[in-house]
């Protein structure tokens, strides 16, 4: 999977986001991982490790009441992972 696709993802992660009712604390922790994933793609030193256990602990916290949410950022996890990210 390319850049531009994983910038797709992410784009509809946050389109999802937009529409859905979250505390402002949960909107700024999807804004940091947003940015994370964007500075691993563009090889800005940032520690896949790192980014991708946020990714996971957002999965987790979006899974029961956001099940879409979660969706999305699996998605963004399982194309990081094949991307060897």
């Amino acid at each position: 999977m390319s850049n531009r696709q994983i910038r797709e993802l992410l784009a509809k992660l946050q389109e999802e986001i937009k529409n859905t009712e979250l505390d402002e604390d949960t909107r700024a922790l999807v804004r940091d991982l947003d940015s994370d994933i964007h500075g691993l793609l563009e090889k800005q030193g940032e520690d896949a490790d790192t980014v991708l256990e946020k990714a996971r602990e957002l999965e987790t916290n979006f899974a029961t009441d956001h099940p879409t949410i979660e969706r999305f950022l699996r998605e963004v996890i399982d194309v990081l992972v094949r991307m060897g990210i």
